[in-house]
């Protein structure tokens, strides 16, 4: 097995628990779920690909990310794996499944996430902005060159519309996604963009939790739906005071469902 690269924050005793963050949102957003699991769980904590300390000493792709993760898993003999994944993070999780299979995984969570984030005629369930591939060239085209104008925007989509967000956390969130290398995040993105796990999910082999907020700015509730009508064993949370990040938000709430999962 070859070494591992990815930068992996490993902390805590217990049943395994793995948190991804999202796109531009490096594992430092995952924080409070360390701070609030530790003592009941092993928390692991990657900076995916493109991100934080692990940069781009791996393939900026969701497979890279997903097969540096599985070597992790395999190296330390892990099993009974709760897999937690925001947004981003949720892709990574479902391309670990459909590379590697389920057999260390206990049960999945995935927060705020479309199996596939483009729309097109026959899908309406990506992005609620509308986001299509022809859109999507013109974002990657003008990522770099926008890059200073982008943090502030995408911090703001984070968070419920129409939810007052504490001040704290918006600049904590701004100056994360501030520091992200946009050369490295825009083919995070394209890879991001290209990902189809439609197919995985209907036939999905583990429970499957989705932490989904009423106010997202990312996603509509036809999105809900659409999981609940096709995944086999799906239980949805709705966060009534989240948008797009209910472990930011209603972080109690959020740790609580991870804490039941852990000991379930």
């Amino acid at each position: 097995m070859s070494e591992n690269l990815l930068y992996i924050r490993d902390e805590g005793t217990g049943r395994p628990v793995v948190l991804l963050h999202g796109w531009a949102c490096p594992g430092r957003f995952l924080e409070g779920q360390i701070d609030a699991l530790k003592a009941d769980a092993r928390c692991i904590v990657p900076d995916l690909p493109g991100h934080g300390n692990t940069g781009d000493r791996l393939p900026l792709t969701i497979e890279a990310s997903a097969d540096a993760l599985h070597d992790y898993l395999c190296a330390q003999d892990l099993r009974e794996v709760v897999l937690c994944g925001w947004s981003m993070g949720a892709l990574v999780v479902y391309s670990l499944i459909e590379r590697h299979g389920a057999e260390r995984v206990s049960c999945v969570v995935t927060i705020d996430m479309s199996p596939k984030v483009l729309n097109d005629a026959d899908w309406p369930y990506g992005t609620s902005n509308g986001l299509t591939r022809e859109i999507n060239t013109v974002v990657l085209e003008t990522m770099v060159a926008e890059w200073p104008g982008l943090p502030a925007r995408i911090a703001r989509r984070l968070f419920a519309a129409g939810h007052p967000v504490d001040p704290e956390l918006m600049a904590f969130a701004q100056d994360e996604i501030a520091k992200g290398d946009p050369v490295l995040l825009r083919r995070m993105w394209a890879s991001l963009t290209e990902q189809d796990f439609r197919t995985l999910l209907r036939a999905f082999p583990v429970p499957l939790h989705l932490a989904a907020g009423a106010g997202s700015q990312l996603y509509n509730p036809a999105m809900i739906r659409w999981h609940r009508d096709n995944v086999p064993e799906i239980h949805v949370h709705e966060f009534a005071q989240s948008g797009h990040s209910p472990h930011l938000e209603e972080p109690q709430a959020f740790n609580r469902l991870l804490l039941d999962l852990l000991h379930g």
